[in-house]
């Protein structure tokens, strides 16, 4: 164990075991020294902050009071659980964390034992919960499942699926909601609200503003009688699914706590402990704005000021879409706006401020997103749905039943398609095109910068069917913005450079989306054509067969999967018509892209312009490609282009 200077007590536990050799009364220092850690730490690196402030106390209290890993902890939300990873001998690295090759900015199975179940999406932890807690009754092992859900997790059917089923089975598994009263934006819903108002009967005004100190009653005492005062609580609902409820607990005093978990500990069957909890607490800035600070950059821990952005930045494709969203809504009135609790992220905080009874946020329930959009369009309104990639996944039932086979003009507005850089594999957009486009009545749009999205947009919101346009995390290329966004012609691409000289082989890149931009930087060393493809579906087949006739290699570049992506629908265009032309695919490999900038992870996947470079020479100097050319491969032409690599 090794001493941090200033850090009495942290300096020595690296592990649950070392925590559980402190008295209880050393916690509340232990927590202070650990809030004070985070703050300084992620003041210089940045990550997600205000919900791991919110949860230093509980996650000392559950490794103090349960034998983990042995009781398996999984946590909901990820996010939170950094001070887990203090605790669990991942001190040292946590300046690492999310950087490439660094910590997992999630729980993850591969980095500790203490990890027991990996974490980046939502409303996961409760099903893992019981799927854990029955292999321990079938193996008859005697341990705990415990289950820390919070942060918006509850609002997902997710989350009362397994509670119903949890409830049905009587599984040994605790469950810790740990009510904050937010989620990245404020918690939505009838059950937030429930809930607010057993924090307004207490005299706490909301969760999120808990009077520091303050002992709270519980709902059940020892022999789980009920406390008639608050019969208008949570409680009932969870009674009725076979939980026995506890709380509401000030999550922040270890006092309250350590006792209830310890009681806690030797109740089987299905226990839910309502926890309120303080999303920033113990930083003013991040308790006053905790949507602020949920995820950060580098900020000074003292007074909590960023630094100043640099004037005449270019636009995020996330700032493109709320500014053609909002003047959407001016032009069309029945135009209304969905998100899964992504109200930041997705650039909608104008458009809710300017159309709120156009707006709806269904909170962390995407599959009820699109069925809402579906039932929205029935009846004459056109609905967007400004959705992460990653998380439409979640809905993809919806989208193909109830959405695409009823041909609905449901547009679907996808940010962060690709890689999106530190949050990892949980939340790169890589499969997107082959999910989409594998969908009949679905168009589906790549904009290689912001005038073209603006473009892709209205092209969906003018189409009488169902379509995506799929858009990359960052910021734009810088192009001049029309004044108007005129809609493009259906699954028209087009020509944007061709060969200057006679070199032989001749290459065309077919670029989708965000590799425009390396492909033509490649293109200018090989002399290529480049065809901005914009429609994933319907692909331009004019264009493949033209490009096919007229070139000796087509070269595919797509930042998604290359398996079943807008390669491959290339390849079956081609094979369709009998076409006999090398085609080189290039996009992310088969296999998850772990955490790293965005252009970490570009260059490790050989999609930046080095990196197609090679791709594009390594295949000309093939045999097959050779034979494909009829032996007229420019050795000569191409050395210099490798030596500037």
């Amino acid at each position: 164990m090794t001493d941090i200077p200033g850090y009495a007590l942290l300096g020595h536990v690296n592990t649950p075991d070392d925590l559980r050799k402190l008295t209880p009364e050393q916690l509340p220092h232990l927590a202070v020294e650990m809030r004070r850690h985070l703050i300084e730490t992620l003041g210089r690196i940045g990550g997600h902050f205000a919900a791991n402030l919110g949860t230093v106390e509980l996650t000392l209290a559950l490794h103090y009071c349960f034998s983990t890993p042995h009781d398996r902890l999984i946590w909901d939300v990820g996010h939170q659980a950094y001070p887990h990873k203090i605790v669990t001998g991942r001190r040292s690295r946590l300046e690492t964390i999310r950087r490439f090759g660094g910590l997992a900015p999630f729980p993850h199975r591969a980095e500790s034992e203490y990890d027991v179940f990996g974490a980046g999406h939502s409303s996961t932890s409760l099903s893992a919960a019981a799927g854990i807690a029955a292999a321990a009754k079938m193996r008859g092992e005697d341990r705990r499942a415990i289950a820390v859900i919070g942060d918006g997790g509850m609002t997902a059917g997710m989350a009362f699926e397994a509670l119903n089923h949890i409830g049905h089975l009587g599984l040994d598994v605790l469950v810790i909601y740990n009510d904050n009263d937010m989620s990245i934006s404020e918690n939505v819903g009838a059950m937030r609200d429930y809930t607010a108002r057993v924090a307004e009967k207490l005299g706490l005004n909301a969760p999120h503003r808990l009077r520091p100190g303050r002992p709270l009653p519980h709902e059940s005492g020892s022999e789980g009688e009920i406390n008639d005062v608050h019969l208008d609580t949570p409680g009932s609902m969870f009674r009725s699914l076979g939980f026995d409820y506890h709380g509401p607990v000030d999550g922040h005093e270890l006092a309250s706590l350590l006792p209830t978990l310890q009681r806690l500990k030797c109740v089987r069957g299905p226990q839910l402990l309502h926890v309120l909890t303080v999303k920033g607490k113990g930083f003013d800035p991040a308790e006053a704005d905790p949507i602020k600070y949920h995820g950060v950059t580098q900020f000074d821990p003292v007074t909590g000021e960023f630094p100043l952005k640099k004037a005449g930045g270019k636009p995020s494709y996330t700032q493109i879409f709320g500014d053609w969203l909002c003047e959407a809504a001016e032009r069309k009135e029945r135009l209304a706006a969905i998100t899964p609790a992504m109200r930041e992220g997705s650039g909608m905080v104008e458009f809710a401020k300017r159309y709120p009874d156009r707006y709806f946020d269904v909170g962390i329930a995407e599959q009820h997103a699109v069925t809402l959009a579906a039932g929205m369009a029935t009846e004459g309104v056109h609905p967007v749905v400004a959705i992460y990639s990653t998380f439409l996944q979640r809905a993809y039932d919806q989208l193909i039943h109830d959405v695409a086979i009823q041909n609905l003009p449901v547009l679907f507005a996808l940010d962060r398609g690709g890689l999106v850089g530190a949050d990892g594999a949980t939340h790169h957009g890589a499969y997107d095109l082959s999910y989409l486009r594998c969908i009949p009545n679905m168009v589906v749009m790549a904009p290689s910068d912001e005038n073209e999205c603006r473009r892709m947009l209205e092209t969906g919101l003018q189409h009488d069917g169902p379509s995506a346009v799929r858009y990359p995390r960052g910021s734009g290329t810088g192009v001049a913005m029309d004044a108007e966004p005129r809609p493009l012609s259906i699954g028209q691409a087009r020509i944007l450079r061709e060969p200057i000289g006679r070199r032989r082989p001749r290459v065309a890149i077919l670029a989708f989306g965000s590799m425009l931009a390396p492909a033509l930087e490649a293109a200018e060393i090989l002399d290529a054509t480049v065809v901005d493809m914009r429609f994933v579906k319907p692909i331009d087949k004019s264009v493949v067969f033209q490009m096919a006739q007229s070139s000796d290699l087509l070269v595919t570049i797509e930042e998604n999967s290359v398996l079943g992506g807008a390669g491959s629908a290339v390849n079956e265009v081609l094979a369709a018509q009998h076409q006999s032309i090398g085609v080189l695919n290039l996009g992310l490999p088969d296999q998850f892209v772990e955490h790293g900038t965005r252009e970490e992870l570009l260059a490790q996947c050989a999609l930046d312009s080095a990196g197609i470079q090679r791709a594009i020479y390594k295949r000309l100097r093939s045999k097959d490609m050779d034979g494909a050319s009829d032996n007229r491969t420019d050795t000569g032409a191409r050395e210099p282009g490798l030596r500037s690599l």
